[in-house]
């Protein structure tokens, strides 16, 4: 498929005198940072900009939530933390049982079962918490609730009062909850993390040095994909000194189990390696094992549940295979190349893996994608956007259609009668063929500016380093280089599917270049070919021997 590049800076990027920190310029200024202050206060971010004021939670809100926790401490009622299955609501759910435990509160963590009892705070769950634990009086969502308009209803008429700690976008009503800790600027685990560092500091029980939550604050964080700026960015980027240091035996015996290296865990390995772990338990069994893994003193049981977790993750990516590549066929043998939103269901795919199903879709098609899991009477759905399209927003074009919906600009899940699936899919695809243009659905490749591959060096690297941790709204940087030679190409891996090169330009030093998924361009190119490249500046370690290698985004062949 064809990919536009958007070249971000333009007027630098002939300049053949362009030094290292010219370079570091436009790439800040490329990402809105043009005077000092603001340089400064991303390029050394610090945990002071994480407060209520800054990430935009109400102060009285926040109040009466601190009240109410008050009261029911001082009275020894009930509370119920009543989380949700990913990596988010799991590590939020975890910080707010923690703190309260630790305080000696009557506390203890919930988390919906998917299948049984669905998305977020409902009916069906506050009854499962009320039988299992009677004497609830307060229930604290974390990672959900702010759509849960029904079921605060429900707790309202059982005398159980609930306390919304939410980031998704709101809906037309708020919950009558007792208070609504809320905000879309930072992930479900941060607005805890939030909330659990007031509490205590309320009750003189805060350390700057033993700050025992951040590690988990950034792992919700990079997992859920928010924008990694501001106050979001002040989280990962000290957590991850956490998470290099942590002495929690789950994330321990996590390391061990996937041979992560303890000392240089960075965004990757949350996203691709611990974050499919902890979130393969919810998807496929009950997301309390994860749950249970973080929250654990136990060294010997953190090992056991670490090993569980793998187990299930490697369960979770079977039932993925299968059911995408059915997706995949599904769209494929469908005849009209005119509708651009791809809408495939099927009573085979599981529920848990359908937002990955999804997110396949969408690499492989570039089309905003819903997939649902058929039911009986009532199907599951779960959305996954392209830039710049608001999925939600388009969802809820026909919200009355749906039982719930709710989600994220660019993620979201609904509930439907499947008895409407049909009539509620032509709706949506004619609403798109209004909203979606080409030029939305024409793959983009973001570039900072255009670079001769002799500016390239270990200075240059070093300084990209300071932007990070890489993620939403600051990803890592992105060059091209035009009139590069191939000076020789390899096709590799078991399906041959990626492409290693050694490039050159203007007799500069040669580079290996790593093109992962464009193995089919072999047939295209050959030695000598002058080719434009859109990359980005890695480090490669074999044999104890590092240097510069080019991680290549798209190719596109000279005439």
């Amino acid at each position: 498929m064809s990919k536009r590049w958007n070249v971000l800076n333009k007027s630098k990027v002939k300049s053949e005198k362009l030094k290292v920190n010219d370079i570091l310029a436009i790439l800040l200024e490329n990402r809105g940072f043009k005077t000092q202050k603001d340089i400064d206060a991303f390029l050394h971010p610090h945990l002071e900009v994480v407060t209520p004021k800054t990430v935009g939670i109400d102060a009285k809100q926040l109040s009466k939530a601190l009240k109410r926790i008050q009261k029911a401490m001082d009275k020894k009622e009930q509370i119920v933390i009543f989380g949700d299955y990913d990596v988010d609501g799991i590590t939020g759910c975890a910080i707010l049982w923690e703190t309260l435990h630790d305080l000696k509160a009557n506390v203890m963590p919930y988390i919906p079962h998917r299948k049984e009892e669905g998305y977020g705070l409902s009916i069906k769950g506050i009854e499962n918490v009320m039988e299992k634990m009677p004497e609830t009086k307060l229930i604290i969502t974390v990672d959900n609730g702010i759509v849960a308009n029904e079921a605060v209803a429900f707790a309202n008429e059982k005398g159980i009062d609930v306390i919304v700690t939410d980031h998704h976008t709101v809906g037309d009503k708020l919950p009558d909850a007792h208070a609504i800790v809320h905000t879309t600027n930072l992930c479900g685990a941060g607005v805890a993390y939030v909330l659990a560092k007031e509490w205590r500091m309320k009750n003189g029980e805060w350390r700057d040095n033993d700050d025992v939550h951040l590690e988990l604050a950034a792992l919700g964080t990079v997992a859920d994909l928010v924008p990694l700026i501001g106050p979001n960015r002040a989280i990962v980027f000290a957590g991850l000194k956490k998470l290099q240091t942590t002495t929690r035996p789950g994330l321990i015996a996590l390391y061990q189990q996937t041979g992560i290296k303890h000392d240089a865990i960075g965004v990757y390995d949350i996203g691709y390696i611990i974050g499919p772990r902890l979130n393969a338990a919810g998807r496929i069994l009950s997301a309390m094992d994860s749950l249970r893994l973080l929250c654990t003193p136990n060294l010997r049981r953190a090992s056991e549940l670490a090993v569980k977790l793998e187990s299930t993750n490697k369960a979770r990516q079977q039932l993925l295979k299968e059911a995408a590549q059915h997706a995949i066929a599904n769209v494929t043998d469908k005849k009209s190349s005119a509708i651009n939103i791809l809408m495939v269901g099927h009573a085979s795919y599981e529920e848990g893996v359908i937002g990955l199903v999804a997110g396949k879709l969408v690499e492989a098609f570039y089309r905003p994608s819903i997939v649902m899991a058929i039911g009986e009477t009532q199907s599951k759905g779960s959305a996954r956007s392209i830039s710049g399209f608001n999925i939600i927003e388009f969802l809820r074009t026909q919200g009355n259609h749906f039982v719930n919906v709710g989600g994220h600009p660019m993620a979201a899940g609904f509930t439907i009668e499947t008895a409407k699936i049909d009539m509620v899919r032509q709706l949506l695809e004619e609403t798109a063929m209004e909203l979606l243009t080409e030029e939305l659905v024409t793959r983009m490749i973001k570039i900072d500016c255009e670079l001769s591959l002799d500016l390239l060096n270990e200075e240059l690297y070093q300084q990209i380093q300071q932007l990070a941790p890489f993620g939403m709204a600051n990803a890592e940087p992105v060059f091209a280089s035009r009139g590069v030679t191939i000076e020789n190409i390899r096709v590799l891996g078991k399906e041959r599917n990626h492409l290693k090169l050694t490039l050159s330009q203007n007799d500069s030093q040669m580079f290996e270049a790593i093109a992962f998924g464009m193995g089919a361009l072999a047939a295209e190119l050959k030695v000598g070919d002058k080719i434009a490249i859109a990359y980005v500046l890695d480090e490669n370690t074999w044999n104890g021997l590092t240097k510069l290698q080019l991680k290549v985004k798209d190719i596109k062949i000279l005439e």
